[in-house]
């Protein structure tokens, strides 16, 4: 998160009222909460945030190794002293101190703020004002949804002395949130889209939701919303009856009145009225949402005075607000980030953060355009974008427009420019892209989704949609349910359940995840190749791969005094110094483990073997998701204290133990030890907790071709379907091949084409299926959803006798994968 400020660390201990520790006199510009994403400058002041699984104190050290010097604390670090050259601020509270700094900054500036809260349509009519102001303002907006207590103060923060206007969204979740963003954002004119269900679970009722929304209003003279929704209306007009209202309706007085909607393929003709002038928009939109939107931004720009002549161009220039950023294989063993809808400095600072994640590859390359509405000289621009690719560690560099090229001077020598989209992709054929990351980012007009179609692998069109930000969403869920000092192990054996190897695992380690678990060595090899460093625990390991295990820094599951013998011996064969192991105990399951009668037998052998350090002591729960076995789930859990205690107790340094899965974890608080293993939550599917979780993974194909078959004609292998009337029969690339079963066939599930259910049809073939489209609406190349969330998953699940795992599990590795946030 970019921020540019101009304090003093002196002036900062003043506007805090902190205890100074250290010089203060560095020039401050930018301001972090992030130690994964901080750049070691000079001019960078890290905030160290608390929260309920991580404190951002415990990463100071590691920072000033890598030569962070300036802090605002609540404590200060315990163990090695700081440099004499850090400088230090302390305080009470890190979040309420980076939220005081945002008040001032805010109160120091100049520019109208217009502050956006609602249930949705936040982020996209902050976007679509960005896009229809920024032509003739110096306009600053939140990047992506940054509208959280952490989010809102850093969006402030981005305000600088040129800018004539900002547009910060602010969200809540609960009662007493908006009370801190108001003082932090205090927007002149005040917009509400809508009110809805989205996180009412912490509010009695939507008028309370929406009277917490609307404190956001307490300074702002003027307030937009649509007074279609009764409540907003009712709820504004009690709390402010002295504030200038800018409404719209479709159906009342309003300040800005819709008068008639008509649609014609992708575009809809709205007329209107404002004051005694009636008017006509074209709007390149015609779902509802989107409409409520445009007619949101309608009334701001009228509100603002904008010229009336003027609006059909700004509407028409509308885009789609790239809501997702994704991740994609390239050719030539190259990963691709896909962020080519828009560019500016902060997108492209956030962007660029991604891209350093990315630690399969040495080489990370930017692909960038010219950037428009900047609102900056471009030479001052250009000179920071140069700046900002050293200092997030770009090693190669693509610059595309021709402004891009006149500024060349600032860039790397080896960097490349071309003066347009197509003399690129005239390049590039002739280019080596190989073993790369790269970040492919560009305005709207220069089509860079052209450049992704030539770089991208070419799998085929079924596609497993994999949401990095929803994954991250429901490990939080489960940290939730943790002690604050309870280690959480991840299972991504068997593709992650299907979802993907290296990228999952490369967004728990940038989470955080205290360990990762695999099945085999050589999946566990395959994530260090890829530059996972989290620690990983092997569940099948071959024995003859005790050295590789060594080498790659893996730890093996010991189950049995045979396996036990063999990795020590395989061991001392080979002079490898010693090997972390962690020991499976029977408690009840009857799988593998270490029975109870032999524990002292196992602990004699442990001893005699120097070479094995005992990482963790673990065992399995057989009935965890099931109330009817709570009985035995607490014997299991009374044996496995007892056994592992007994372990810890024979040895003189610390040992982890770990019990809870992912249904332990839901029902069975006081079993959590140490640490616990999550797996199939993770992705969304939970027998208690579903309606706090997010879908993680969709897949889709689209229609490759429809037919007419008449009565009595057959379609497919063996007969299967016989038509006993007119029928359109649509055939869609995916079989059993990529994992949609055979049992689906015949009418025994449906998939979503343009929101309705299609039956599959005859049996489900090795690479394609057939679905019965008779009656809806579709065409060749619409979208098909194999599924989209967990009860779709179950749903499959249940007509194939089986369960959500092997539904997942099943998905093939050719189907593609993207990952996107």
């Amino acid at each position: 998160m970019r921020t540019m400020l101009n304090y003093t660390m002196r002036d900062i201990a003043g506007i805090l009222e902190g205890k100074l520790k250290g010089e203060g006199s560095d020039l401050i510009r930018q301001v972090s909460t992030d130690s994964r994403t901080i750049a070691p400058v000079p001019d960078v002041l890290f905030f160290a945030l608390k929260g309920v699984r991580h404190d951002g104190h415990d990463y100071v050290n590691e920072l000033c190794r890598s030569g962070v010097r300036n802090f605002v604390l609540q404590k200060l670090p315990s163990g090695k002293a700081l440099p004499g050259d850090a400088c230090v601020i302390l305080v009470k509270d890190s979040l309420s101190a980076l939220q005081v700094l945002a008040s001032v900054h805010r109160a120091n500036h100049r520019a109208t703020v217009l502050g956006i809260t609602g249930s949705n349509g936040k982020t996209v009519v902050k976007e679509w004002l960005f896009q229809l102001l920024g032509r003739e303002r110096d306009l600053v907006r939140s990047p992506k949804s940054y509208n959280s207590q952490v989010g809102v103060p850093l969006s402030v923060l981005m305000i600088e002395e040129h800018h004539e206007a900002a547009v910060i969204e602010a969200g809540i979740s609960e009662k007493g949130e908006m009370v801190r963003l108001q003082r932090i954002i205090d927007p002149d004119i005040g917009i509400m889209t809508n009110i809805g269900m989205a996180h009412q679970e912490n509010f009695r009722n939507l008028e309370e939701k929406t009277r917490e929304k609307a404190g956001l209003f307490t300074g702002s003279h003027t307030i937009i919303y649509p007074s279609d929704y009764e409540l907003i209306d009712k709820v504004i007009r009690e709390e402010y009856p002295d504030r200038e209202l800018f409404t719209w309706s479709r159906s009342r007085r309003a300040s800005l009145r819709i008068l008639g909607i008509s649609a014609e393929k992708s575009r809809s003709h709205v007329r209107f009225s404002f004051g005694e002038r009636e008017m006509e928009l074209s709007v390149p939109f015609t779902d509802k949402a989107s409409l409520e939107n445009v007619f949101t931004c309608l009334a701001v720009l009228f509100c603002l005075g904008t010229d009336q002549d003027s609006l059909q161009e700004r509407i028409s220039s509308l885009a789609p607000v790239a809501m997702r950023l994704e991740l994609l294989r390239g050719r030539r063993s190259c990963t691709l980030i896909n962020d080519s809808y828009n560019s500016d400095l902060q997108s492209l600072s956030i962007a660029l953060d991604y891209l350093n994640q990315q630690n399969q590859h040495a080489e990370k390359r930017l692909i960038l355009s010219d950037i428009f509405q900047s609102g900056r000289q471009q030479t001052e621009l250009y000179a920071e974008v140069a700046g900002l690719i050293r200092e997030k560690g770009v090693t190669r560099f693509t610059g595309v427009g021709e402004e891009l090229s006149r500024q060349q001077k600032h860039f790397p020598g080896d960097s490349e420019f071309y003066d347009s989209t197509e003399a690129f992709l005239a390049a590039a054929g002739g280019m080596q892209f190989e073993h790369e990351a790269i970040l492919i980012k560009g305005s709207r007009k220069f089509r860079f989704e052209r450049i992704v179609r030539q770089l991208e692998e070419k799998l085929h069109c079924t596609v497993l949609e994999v949401d990095l930000e929803a994954l991250v969403h429901n490990l939080n869920v489960y940290r939730s349910l943790l002690q604050r000092d309870t280690a959480v192990m991840v299972m991504v054996k068997a593709l992650s359940y299907g979802s993907g190897t290296w990228e999952i695992a490369s967004e728990l380690q940038y989470q955080h995840a205290d360990y990762l678990c695999v099945a085999y060595t050589d999946e566990g090899i395959a994530l260090r190749k890829a530059g996972i460093r989290v620690p990983v625990m092997v569940m099948n390991p071959e024995i003859s791969d005790a050295v590789q295990l060594t080498d790659h820094a893996l730890e093996p599951e010991v189950y049995s005094f045979r396996s036990l013998q063999r990795i020590s011996d395989a061991l001392d064969s080979k002079g490898t110094r010693s090997l972390t192991v962690h020991l499976k105990l029977e408690t009840g399951m009857n799988r593998l483990g270490f029975q109870k009668a032999r524990l002292d037998q196992l602990i004699a052998t442990l001893k005699n073997h120097p070479s094995l350090r005992v990482g963790s002591v673990f065992s399995h729960l057989a009935a965890s998701d099931d109330p009817a076995a709570d009985d035995y789930t607490r014997k299991q859990i009374r044996e496995f204290d007892e056994m592992s205690r007994s372990i810890q107790d024979a040895f003189d340094y610390p040992i982890l133990r770990h019990l809870l899965n992912t249904g332990g974890i839901e029902r069975f608080p006081d079993g959590q030890f140490d640490m616990v293993r999550l797996g199939i939550g993770l992705y969304g599917i939970s027998n208690n907790l579903e309606d706090k979780l997010l879908p993680v993974i969709r897949l889709k194909s689209l229609i490759s071709q429809i037919k007419t078959v008449m009565p009595g004609e057959t379609v497919g292998y063996n007969l299967a379907f016989r038509a006993e009337r007119e029928t359109t029969i649509g055939i869609v690339p995916i079989g059993y091949a990529d994992g949609l079963r055979r049992e689906l066939g015949r009418g025994h599930a449906s998939v979503e084409v343009n929101g309705r259910q299609a039956p599959i049809t005859g049996e489900v073939c090795m690479d394609m299926c057939m679905l019965d489209l008779t009656d809806i609406p579709a065409e060749e190349g619409d979208e098909v959803v194999v599924f989209g969330d967990a009860a779709k998953i179950r749903e499959l699940a249940r007509s194939c006798r089986t369960i959500p795992y092997e539904i997942m599990a099943g998905i093939s590795e050719r189907v593609k994968r993207v990952y996107y946030r």
